[in-house]
């Protein structure tokens, strides 16, 4: 068998490969070259192989506080090793006890990992706690992913208003309208969105969305131009409009970052389950358009600077 390329990976997981206070290092190395290799079988199957490759090395970090072991599990949960942040959040639990810190990101995995029952009792235990908001988000997406977008609305709604500027969470917010039928309340989230987060191709793609929903595709087009949307994006969008308006179900729908969009690829259909690929709908670049929330046209602005990527 080879050896392992750690050279390969982030700084920020190989920081994650020992831990001296809690126990064996259960880390996975899913972007790591050797990996996808030798273990393209299942993302199961290169969790566990890398996890036992990688408690070999030397490399290694001292977890000494209940925050710095929770801040390199919400960094793995970036990386999308969400089952292994599993394990990693037994061993934090175990060590400090359970806190709707370590509910919330143990929520977050078992949604990720397909576990939505389990996903909601977790999201469930957040009310009541300074992490309430996160608890309504949660079953917001889990609704959606039953396609009970009327339910997802309603749980959305209370998360916004509990982080009203949170760019993404309005996205989820527009998205879930658009998918209830309600397209017209649609429109202020979605252009809330893409002004706090211009350079979020989630916010991008379902404005675009809500444009050609309300016959505005004029304007449409010059915002997926100002983005630089794939060919395949374009066609996405415009499909989803079409099935939509005829009452049918988005037949290629999948999420970015923490919520819900339509996607640039064919593919067999994904349900609305957050995550961070940037193979979303090839726009990962410098936003060049900026719509006035409060222009009754919708009319797009060019600005000049970029803000990095989502």
């Amino acid at each position: 068998m080879k050896t392992l390329d750690f050279c390969m990976c982030s700084p920020a997981v190989r920081r994650l490969l020992a831990f001296a206070s809690a126990g064996a290092v259960v880390l996975v190395f899913t972007g790591c070259t050797s990996i996808k290799d030798q273990y393209a079988a299942s993302a199961d199957a290169q969790q566990r192989m890398a996890a036992e490759a990688a408690a070999d090395t030397k490399a290694g970090a001292t977890v000494d506080t209940q925050a710095t072991y929770l801040k390199l599990v919400e960094q793995m949960q970036k990386e999308d090793l969400w089952f292994a942040s599993l394990a990693h959040i037994d061993a934090l639990e175990r060590r400090w006890g359970v806190s709707p810190e370590s509910t919330r990101v143990r929520a977050e995995a078992l949604r990720q990992t397909g576990q939505a029952t389990a996903a909601e009792a977790s999201y469930k235990r957040l009310m009541g706690t300074p992490l309430e908001g996160a608890g309504y988000r949660g079953l917001g997406l889990l609704a959606g992913a039953r396609s009970n977008y009327p339910e997802a609305v309603q749980f959305l709604r209370q998360a916004q208003h509990r982080a009203p500027t949170d760019a993404l969470l309005l996205s989820d917010l527009g998205y879930a309208q658009l998918r209830a039928g309600s397209i017209d309340e649609a429109r202020l989230p979605l252009m809330q969105a893409l002004q706090l987060r211009p350079d979020s191709a989630q916010a991008q793609a379902n404005l675009a969305l809500y444009l050609e929903l309300s016959n505005q595709q004029e304007q449409a087009a010059a915002m997926m131009d100002a983005n630089r949307m794939s060919p395949a994006a374009r066609l996405a969008i415009k499909e989803a409009a079409q099935q939509l308006r005829r009452g049918g179900a988005v037949t290629a729908t999948s999420a970015l970052a923490t919520g819900m969009t339509v996607r640039d690829e064919v593919a067999p259909p994904l349900v609305l389950k957050a995550s961070r690929s940037s193979n979303m709908i090839g726009v990962r670049t410098a936003i060049q358009s900026n719509p006035a929330a409060n222009a009754p046209s919708t009319t797009l602005s060019p600005i000049s600077t970029s803000r990095g990527t989502p």
